[in-house]
Parts: C-alpha cells; structure tokens; sequence
C-alpha cells in the first residue's frame, strides 16, 4: 500500500510541474494516472474515516485533471485559429494583390518563426501595433464591395453604393436582425444538444468494457409498457404507483418519514405479469430502466462481480431517477451461511445489500434510485434482503375478470367468431396464470390455419390466401387449444405462497 501511496504522489507531482511549464498533454496522462490508482487504492480501504479523506484527495485531483483538460482544448483551438490566419496572410495566397496604397509593414508578411507546439507564445510587437492581419485579408477573400483589395467598388463609388443603401430605409437592418435572429436560435439548438449529449455515464475507474456491457445488456430508455397493457391486478398497481410513481409527482409530500421505499418484492407464481408490471413501473414514471439477471452479474474473474454490482448502482444514481429490476433474486441472493454457498457468491450478495443500503441517502425524489425485485421463491431469499425490500407484494393468478381482461388484450388484433363468449372461455380457464392464458390464446389463434393446410402440398399451400389461412376464432377453436395446454401452478404451490405472504408479507 505504501508503494500505492508513493507512485500517487510521484503522479500528481509529476503532473502539476508538466502542467506549469505549459505542456498540458503530458501532465493530463500523469493527472490520469493518480486518479486511477487512488480509485484502486479506496478498493483496500476498511477504515471509513480514511477513505473518506481519500476521496477527497482524488476528488481535487479530479477537479485539477479537468481545469488543465480545459485549458488544452483551448490552446488547440488558439493554435488551429493562428495557423489558418497565417496561411490566409501569405502574399501570394489565392492570387491577391496588395494596392500600392496600402502600406503595410513588411514583417506583417514574414513566415512564423519556429517555435514549442506545447507551449503558449507570447504575443509580438506587431500584434500590439497593428492587431492580427485576418480582417482586412478575409475582407479581400470575399471580394466585398468597398472593401481593401476586393477587386470591387472603391473611393466614391463605395461611397456611392453606401449612401445608396442608407436610402432604402431600414431594410438592412431588417435583414441583419433576422441573421442575427437566426445566429441565436442556431445556439439554443446547440446548447440543447450539448445539455444532451452532457448525460454520458462517465466510466473512468472502471473498465470500459465493463460499463459497455451494462449499457449494452441491460441499460433500457423506454421500456413501453403501459398499465393498460396489464390485464387486472389492480391491487398491485395501485400499491406500486404508491411506491413508485407517486414520490415523483409529489415530491414534497414524500420526505422525512413519508420517504419513497427503497426497494419493493414482487412475489408470485411463474407467469403472472411481474416483469410486465416492472416495466410498466419504468414507463409510467419515465425512469431508466436497469433490466437485471444474475448472470449479467456474474464473472468468473475474482472481485469482478463485486465491481460490476457497485457500478450498476452508480449508473443509476447517474441515470437517477432510475429503477433497477431484478428478476428471479432468489439466485443472486439466497441465504447466507448454508454449505453450498460459496466465497465469490457471498461478497456479490454482501455488495448488493451495501449499495442497497445507500441508494435513498437524498430526499430528492428526482435522485431516487428504485429497486423492483421478483421472485417465485420468495422463502430462498436472505433475510438481510427481505428487510431492505420493504414492500412485499403477492401477485396472484388473474380471476375470472382479469382472465377476460386478458383474453380482450391478445385477440384484439385478430378477427373473432360473433359466436365467441370470452366470459365462458374465461370461467373455464380457472387457475390458469397469464402465460397460460396467453399460449391458449396463441394456440387457439393457429386451429383454423391448421385445418386449413391439414393434407395440402407445399405447393398448394403457397397458393392459399390470407383470407383462408385467416378464418375467425371461434369457440371449438379454444376448447380444442385448452384440452392441449394444461395449467403450470399447482394448488400446492398457491398455498405455499399465502402461507410465506401471511408471515412476511408487507402490502
């Protein structure tokens, strides 16, 4: 560690002295360096008291490493500007001539001596005296009317075309404002799309490809999932919408003990609409929406794992306000302590609980960083994480309502017999989950085609239209499809989900 600490300060040494002696590019690679290795130094860090005083080191560090970043994109940017002037200044440039009226010192002309590309120079006496010879030249390039060298009007017919023009009125100046008008709002969609493009998770500390791999497999802008496109579960909804999507259209009623919840389980049968329900969470509240599996989190290098838990949650302060989803939880958080359990799962489950710990440190609604668990063990999971996900809610399998509901929403873009009764398909699917429903409707969708092509040839079957392979829905159409697909949820099963929701349940 000492050695750690030593090439720190040799760094930022190093750093500050390239960067008074004007060569920023070498001091920016030295400023880089001592803010990585601090970044690696807080990783062995237990003592609370000293890290944070290390973080305020790479903090100013940081902080110095952007002032000198600034300072050279701006000599960049003065170094590009004086080399074009100097090209434009030749005399033989582009075939002007100079008037022989014109007297201009001869060292204006001169070749710029040679000098350190890294460093600022001074400016000359000529400078001083006369200003920067581009005007009168670029004057010359555009061949302006009155103007020095521009091959146009001179003397008194400029003068001439002048008066001319302060005749006309005020038409010049109607259209200067409009130039000018349009120069202002040109800059406003500049700003903008700076203010854009200025929301980049800025991964440096970390590995680059680890921050791509986030963004990549589980960063989502607009999951598109709406609460109509969730047939029933009204309860879940509107204990969801309390927890989540309320704080951020009343953020001065949710604070101090009306703070939102840090994290909310949905527990339930496989099949029932929790996913769809987390991302309608992330819709309706126009969060990002983190989309998180165990083994997005999961590598087979020691401490990666860890880094890759720490990272997500900073990304989603970033991203704030931001809702992290994690499906199936169970595997990545079961209970500590069994035989099975290995050394590299625990410090995952250990770092999640930490950064979970953390995640409402503000009251700021707009910062609020939201975890939506989902599980179907819910009697697997560590009982630190039960804690932390303070709302614990059921989502049982749809009734009799909510099967027609979903029975409405996967065959409103199909043509249905005038004979069909959703309300006797729906009775009679009793104990069925969504999905169930869902496959029997697919199912029952393909009867007619089947029928239809049923002893055909290929040949014969590509002659058939859209009409004859499109035939109605009707009623046998779902009896045959429900006698094929059985439920997935045993009764069993159901009564192990009330009898956990009863003892730890939290609605």
């Amino acid at each position: 560690m000492s050695f750690s600490v030593r090439d720190i300060c040799e760094d930022t040494k190093m750093a500050r002295e390239y960067a008074l002696l004007g060569n920023y590019e070498t001091a920016l690679v030295y400023y880089q360096g001592a803010v990585q290795q601090i970044h690696r130094l807080l990783a062995t860090i237990t003592d609370s008291i000293r890290k944070e005083r290390w973080q305020q080191i790479q903090q100013k560090i940081a902080q110095e490493h952007e002032t000198v970043k600034a300072m050279q994109n701006v000599l960049s940017e003065f170094n590009t500007e004086l080399s074009v002037d100097r090209a434009i200044s030749g005399r033989q440039n582009y075939g002007i001539s100079i008037p022989t009226d014109i007297s201009i010192p001869p060292d204006m002309w001169a070749p710029a001596p040679p000098r350190d590309p890294d460093v600022w120079p001074p400016p000359t006496a000529v400078e001083h005296r006369h200003g920067p010879p581009v005007r009168p030249i670029r004057a010359m390039r555009r061949n302006d009317p009155g103007k020095v060298g521009g091959g146009g009007r001179s003397g008194a017919s400029s003068n001439r075309a002048n008066s001319e023009r302060f005749k006309k009125g005020d038409r010049g100046d109607t259209k200067s404002k409009k130039e000018e008008k349009g120069r202002k709002d040109s800059k406003k969609e500049d700003s903008k799309e700076e203010k854009e493009e200025e929301k980049k998770f800025d991964g440096s500390g970390y590995d680059r490809d680890l921050v791509e791999m986030l963004e990549r497999d589980i960063l989502q802008k607009n999951p598109s999932v709406r609460w109509d496109d969730i047939a029933d579960l009204e309860d879940a909804k509107k204990l969801l919408e309390e927890a989540v999507v309320l704080p951020m259209y009343m953020p001065d009623f949710f604070k101090g003990i009306r703070r939102p919840w840090k994290g909310v389980l949905m527990v339930g049968p496989p099949g029932t609409g929790k996913t769809m329900l987390a991302k309608a969470v992330a819709t309706e509240c126009k969060t990002t929406f983190f989309n998180v599996s165990s083994s997005t989190l999961t590598s087979k290098y020691r401490g990666e794992s860890e880094k890759l838990v720490r990272l997500l949650f900073e990304m989603a302060r970033f991203y704030a306000p931001s809702t992290i989803f994690i499906d199936e939880i169970d595997s990545l958080c079961s209970r500590r302590g069994t035989d099975s359990e290995h050394e590299a799962s625990r410090r995952v489950k250990s770092e999640l609980l930490i950064q979970m710990e953390g995640i409402t440190s503000t009251d700021d609604p707009s910062k609020v960083v939201m975890v939506l668990a989902a599980t179907n063990f819910p009697w697997d999971i560590d009982e630190a994480l039960r804690r932390r996900l303070e709302k614990r809610i059921y989502i049982p399998l749809p009734n009799a309502t909510g099967r027609e509901a979903l029975l409405k929403i996967n065959l409103r873009d199909l043509e249905v017999s005038p004979d069909l009764d959703l309300e006797e398909i729906a009775n009679s699917l009793d104990g069925y989950s969504g999905a169930d429903i869902t496959n029997v409707c697919r199912d029952a969708s393909m009867m007619g085609m089947r029928r239809k092509i049923a002893g055909l040839t290929p040949d014969e079957i590509r002659t058939l239209t859209k009409e004859e392979l499109e035939p109605p829905v009707s009623p046998e159409d779902f009896r045959e499809a429900a006698k094929k697909i059985n439920k997935s949820v045993s009764k069993e099963d159901l009564e192990k989900y009330e009898k956990w929701m009863a003892e730890f349940g939290s609605t």
